[in-house]
């Protein structure tokens, strides 16, 4: 005898059972006897729940658990009143019972070998796909849902992963870190310098935030301002795309936000009242549905109990005034309508001249323009009506549109919505941020000093010694020339007859060595009688060291296209001790602070157009074996081991020490023309070629904190005074613009940039004005090259 069986068997000898209870019918029970007697009807429980007991008792025997398990299955039974046994479903049978139980065993066994794989493999690395799959499974694709509750395997497999790395060329640095806060309140972090966490756990900065004047001059020139929303969670504004701005123009017309959702489709009846020849499963109905619920006749018996001891009692009905005043807030209505402020109608324009019966004779129309306006399309016309000249009052006829004129008047009137404008009644003065007064900040360049006249093309470089006595400068006549800077007077001068774009004393102030950049060549010299002897014989040694017959070559990289050669002896004479011959022309050349290494830029493409060169011992290296974009400016880093490379959109940050990136800087600009570094070497501004200048904290954010907009041209170069907390920017509208930029210890203190001066002297030759500035190592002045030839000396 099976188990159901069973159960109808106990069912039947309890139905009849000689006991004699009085029952009676619960109205809409479902077959459900309530006892009235309730001393019977606690003895008849008791013997239901033995009964019960009995029943679990063998459904556990003919499953084959054993005396404990039956007592546990039967704790489970009566813990949950409303659980459901696995052989009651519908369908349900015992061979898909089994096979379930097999692939279940499978699974299990598939998963223990994969555990079991990475536990003991966790020390050694997968050298081939066989070994990263067990038996069909993919081992990279394996969640810690298939590892059930052993998490300690779920590690283990984790650590064999390999690690994502996005590479030299992927652009994932240029992207903006997503905010990983989920629901957490944005102003929880108004107190702190950051506003969350990215998915790796590092602190996001909280953006600069500008001031009104910038976000209104911002505005301005943003025609996407009015489609453009704040996301508070990253601290950023966000373009809306046009899909969402269809989204709230529906909601804003009452309509329903999806433009494909059609609120007149056709209805489908899923449920109808027709019987379906073929139900929808063909399963039949199990035996334990035919069969009252004995949980669910406990729980209507402790329902009917508690309505006879008057536990539950049926709620007393609300019953209102019977009489009421209907015009009780009458008064209070009177009132809210008397405050309501009336919104009076827009008066009608007056009428002007040419409505006038008699108008001058200029407002009359010629023949021409009155058939011009003829054959015009009403809706073109920028009048209805054309100047008439009637002579006299008198004979001026009725208005033919007065009526429709009066009828649209008063659609107008009737149909047309009226608002009061509000009006912001702001001081200007407000706009404007509070700065300190220019001549409290003092010292800085405000006048034209002394002035350096002697090439005939235009002055491209220039640079001053470490000293701050002597100038050199390249120009566009093939020449460079040694000024000395106290008097104007030309000390010396080397003709290469060539362009030279860029001169660059070296920092070292324990050697005196200059390099210029000449055409295709690199040259390096050292001025004769400008120092002592001891420094003359030191800095002979550091520029000819490379040539000596017991220099190491053999780390020279032969495929660089660059050749250390002895000067002619005719530059040899003049003081020109090593040239460097590339195979494109070079553009710039910048010193590291020590003085034995200088970055050179070729008009080269690709990775070999940034070379680095060790004087000392006259080798070259290649950084980057290719880059992403035109190098415009290169520069090293005055206190750490970096270097920053400007292409034409972005700058970035590498480490020469670990050699990689450490960030990307995002101007926001067209064209970069130039940039620097302070010399605390927190903060780097950018100059443009559209008339931006950028300021950016390296500490704060990768985009900028300030970008000013003063020159009315490109801007050419942008200096940072080495001692004097001043930054000037040159532009090809002839002017030199002088900054206050004070950089605080405090971390939590923003620099502070204020508009000093306009220095304006240089004259503007073929659109160019000043291609170059520079400050004096230990005085406030400013030194400035211009396209017509001159060096001014501003003090």
């Amino acid at each position: 005898m099976g188990v159901k069986g069973k159960i109808n068997q106990r069912k039947r000898r309890a139905a009849t059972r000689d006991s004699p209870i009085e029952t009676e019918k619960l109205v809409g029970a479902g077959k459900i006897d309530i006892e009235s007697d309730g001393e019977e009807s606690s003895s008849s429980d008791v013997t239901e729940e033995e009964d019960f007991d009995e029943m679990l008792q063998e459904m556990a025997e003919d499953q084959g658990f054993g005396s404990e398990e039956a007592g546990e299955f039967e704790d489970e039974g009566n813990s949950d009143e409303e659980s459901i046994h696995s052989s009651d479903i519908e369908g349900a049978s015992s061979e898909e019972s089994e096979s379930e139980l097999d692939s279940n065993e499978s699974d299990g066994e598939v998963l223990q070998r994969v555990a079991s794989h990475v536990t003991d493999g966790q020390d050694t690395a997968v050298d081939s796909e066989s070994e990263a799959a067990v038996e069909g499974v993919d081992m990279e694709k394996l969640t810690i849902r298939d590892f059930g509750k052993d998490v300690e395997s779920w590690k283990a497999y984790r650590k064999t992963l390999p690690q994502i790395d996005a590479g030299y060329a992927s652009d994932s640095s240029t992207e903006e870190p997503a905010n990983t806060i989920g629901n957490v309140p944005i102003e929880w972090y108004e107190d702190y310098p950051h506003i969350g966490y990215d998915v790796d756990g590092k602190r996001i900065m909280r953006p600069a935030t500008s001031d009104e004047l910038d976000k209104f001059l911002a505005n301005m020139d943003d025609p996407d301002v009015f489609r453009t929303g704040r996301d508070e969670a990253n601290q950023q504004d966000v373009k809306l795309s046009e899909k969402e701005i269809d989204i709230i123009r529906r909601i804003q017309g009452g309509a329903i936000p999806d433009a494909e959702f059609n609120q007149y489709e056709d209805t489908v009846e899923w449920f109808t009242s027709q019987t379906m020849q073929t139900p929808l499963h063909a399963a039949p109905p199990s035996k334990a549905s035919f069969l009252p619920s004995k949980w669910e006749h406990k729980r209507v018996m402790k329902i009917v109990r508690a309505i006879r001891q008057g536990h539950i009692t049926r709620p007393a009905a609300d019953q209102g005034p019977k009489y009421y005043d209907v015009w009780a807030n009458a008064a209070e209505l009177t009132g809210a309508r008397a405050r309501r402020q009336r919104l009076a109608a827009p008066r009608i324009p007056l009428p002007t001249h040419a409505e006038s019966y008699h108008p001058p004779a200029e407002y009359l129309p010629t023949e021409e323009e009155r058939q011009k306006w003829l054959e015009a399309d009403p809706d073109e016309r920028k009048t209805d009506y054309l100047p008439q000249d009637f002579g006299t009052l008198r004979t001026v006829p009725g208005y033919g549109r007065f009526i429709q004129e009066r009828f649209q008047r008063c659609l107008d009137l009737y149909l047309a919505p009226r608002m009061l404008k509000k009006t912001s009644n702001l001081d200007p003065e407000q706009l404007v941020p509070k700065l300190p007064d220019p001549r409290d900040l003092r010292p800085f360049p405000a006048a034209e000093a002394l002035l350096y006249s002697g090439h005939t093309g235009r002055v491209r470089t220039i640079s001053v010694d470490p000293t701050g006595l002597w100038l050199l400068s390249g120009s566009d006549d093939g020449s460079v020339r040694l000024w000395e800077i106290a008097t104007g007077r030309c000390a010396q001068t080397w003709s290469f007859g060539q362009t030279v774009h860029k001169v660059a004393w070296c920092p070292s102030a324990d050697v005196c060595v200059f390099a210029a950049a000449v055409g295709s060549r690199l040259v390096v010299g050292i001025p004769p009688h400008l120092c002592d002897s001891q420094k003359q014989l030191v800095s002979e040694e550091l520029a000819r060291a490379g040539f000596a017959p017991g220099a190491d070559d053999d780390d020279d990289d032969d495929t660089l296209p660059v050749s250390w050669d002895v000067p002619p002896s005719a530059e040899q004479a003049v003081g020109i001790c090593v040239s460097v011959s590339m195979r494109a022309a070079v553009k710039s050349v910048v010193w590291h602070r020590r003085g034995d290494y200088l970055a050179t830029l070729t008009a080269e493409e690709g990775g070999g157009s940034v070379l680095v060169h060790q004087l000392s011992k006259h080798k070259t290296q290649r950084p980057f074996r290719k880059l992403k974009g035109a190098v415009q400016s290169v520069c090293f880093h005055p206190t750490r081991p970096w270097f920053l490379v400007a292409t034409q959109r972005y700058v970035r940050i590498y480490n020469l020490a670990q050699q990689q990136l450490i960030k990307t800087l995002q101007p926001g600009v067209k064209w970069i023309s130039s940039l620097d570094v302070h010399p605390q070497g927190d903060n780097v501004i950018v100059g443009s070629y559209d008339k931006k200048m950028a300021w950016f904290d390296l500490d704060l954010s990768v985009k900028p904190y300030r970008s000013i907009r003063y020159h009315r041209q490109a801007i050419r170069q942008v200096q940072f005074s080495r001692k004097f907390p001043l930054f000037a920017t040159a532009s090809d509208d002839g002017s030199i613009q002088i900054y206050h930029g004070m950089v605080y210890q405090d971390l939590n203190q923003n620099p502070l940039i204020v508009p000093l001066k306009v220095l304006r002297g240089h004259a503007v030759c073929s659109s160019l004005g000043v291609l170059d500035c520079l400050f004096h190592p230990t005085q406030p002045w400013l030194l400035s090259a211009g396209a017509d030839g001159s060096i001014r000396l501003w003090t």
